[in-house]
């Protein structure tokens, strides 16, 4: 699963592989977690577009926006066919921008917190997809999840599950409105290259929701 990441460096995103013609000003973000905003990539009237969303998606024919803590994450082997998310699968795909995330292990008494990062770039593409839900006290609320498929070899260690990482072509056809072939978009969503991701041992100071900044992400010894 994906339970937490961090949303960093947004003024240095990659404009040739988002292909967004603005950035908006954010403070970076080392401790994101379910129902925090983080901000979000989709394709619009005018094209490509960033904005923040609430992260635990609510359908759009929730009763309950508790719904959300459930839908932080869909697999990629049934989210063609969940109710919660079979619709935006279909026409509200997204990509989340994120310079990394994190995965804790059994070590002993205690879980060991990791954070895992590209190996080459900036930041990871996320696939996503995202819905809006109205509130009779907030209004209309936007909201997403991250998609999940199986660990690849570097990472299986940690866990069993990894966010679908797209590569920049992966990324065109996923936001692409057009595209709406199952099967297609199904073999988007595939563990990424061990060669792409790298990781290393953090302090549990990132446990803690409510902590923040780069000491998120300071090494520590691993046990």
């Amino acid at each position: 699963m994906c339970g937490r990441f961090t949303q960093a460096d947004i003024e240095q995103l990659d404009r040739e592989v988002f292909k967004l013609l603005d950035l908006p000003s954010w403070d970076a973000r080392y401790n994101v977690a379910p129902t925090h905003d983080a901000l979000v990539i989709r394709h619009g009237k005018r094209g490509r577009s960033i904005a923040p969303l609430r992260w635990g998606l609510i359908p759009s024919w929730a009763d309950d926006p508790k719904i959300a803590m459930r839908t932080i994450n869909a697999r990629a082997e049934s989210v063609a066919d969940k109710p919660a998310f079979k619709e935006s699968f279909r026409q509200r795909r997204c990509v989340i921008p994120v310079s990394g995330f994190y995965e804790w292990k059994k070590a002993g008494s205690i879980k060991q917190p990791y954070y895992i990062h590209p190996a080459a770039t900036r930041h990871f593409a996320l696939a996503g997809l995202w819905d809006q839900w109205f509130s009779h006290t907030e209004g209309p609320i936007e909201t997403f999840t991250i998609i999940t498929v199986d660990a690849n070899d570097a990472l299986v260690d940690l866990h069993d599950r990894m966010p679908a990482i797209l590569s920049p072509t992966e990324i065109e056809a996923w936001l692409d409105p057009d595209v709406d072939d199952s099967d297609r978009l199904r073999r988007l969503l595939h563990p990424a290259a061990s060669t792409l991701t790298t990781f290393y041992a953090v302090s549990t100071y990132v446990n803690k929701v409510e902590n923040e900044g780069e000491a998120c992400i300071d090494p520590t010894e691993s046990p």
